[in-house]
């Protein structure tokens, strides 16, 4: 999807190291005050790559932060991205950002799950890959994403296909009976037997 969406035309990738905007011998982390493991990314080097891409490309991008502390990321948060004309990802390593990278940048701080990476290359590809396949024109269907899973706060109902019987597990009948609203009303109802039983915080949001 990611490449037919740049092949169509309608997404362009630009990668950017941040090294390239160091001061000091390509130098992006130094250990943190106050002491503790590990070394924080400088503000300096992000800073300056930020600024450098913003003059060069003439525009004000979406400034997005990968972290662990960030918001969670959701479909909804997709959508919202999709709408966007120009997205920048900044991607973090060893043990996280400088704060100032944070208060003076005016970013979006978000985060793919409740777990610790190496750093924000991976959950930048998710972001980029669920972002990317909303964009209209994008899918090949255009109800393709409205069918999916959060789209509408929903798992997505169970899915078959052929052959009507395997090793004695059936094709549901109704889905074979060609009767639409019969078909819709069973989809839903699986749908929502199928989030209650795999996340059943989603049926407990308001």
């Amino acid at each position: 999807m990611l490449r037919i969406a740049r092949e169509k035309g309608l997404v362009q990738y630009h990668l950017f190291n941040i090294r390239d905007y160091a001061n000091n011998r390509r130098c992006v982390d130094d250990r943190p005050y106050g002491g503790g493991p590990g070394m924080v990314m400088k503000p300096e080097p992000i800073f300056q790559a930020v600024e450098a891409v913003e003059a060069e490309a003439g525009i004000r991008p979406k400034k997005i932060v990968l972290t662990p502390q960030g918001s969670q990321f959701s479909q909804s948060v997709a959508g919202m991205l999709a709408a966007e004309p120009y997205l920048m990802l900044i991607c973090g390593h060893y043990e996280g950002f400088d704060e100032r990278i944070r208060m003076g940048l005016d970013v979006m701080e978000i985060s793919i799950g409740d777990y610790v990476l190496s750093g924000g290359e991976i959950p930048a590809m998710v972001v980029i890959d669920a972002v990317v396949r909303l964009i209209p024109g994008v899918l090949g269907d255009v109800d393709s994403a409205k069918n999916e899973s959060f789209f509408n706060g929903l798992l997505e109902h169970p899915q078959y296909t052929r052959p009507a019987e395997f090793r004695g597990m059936k094709v549901p009948d109704v889905l074979m009976s060609g009767h639409h609203q019969k078909i819709k009303e069973w989809q839903k109802i699986h749908a929502i037997k199928k989030t209650a039983e795999n996340r059943p915080d989603l049926v407990k949001k308001p």
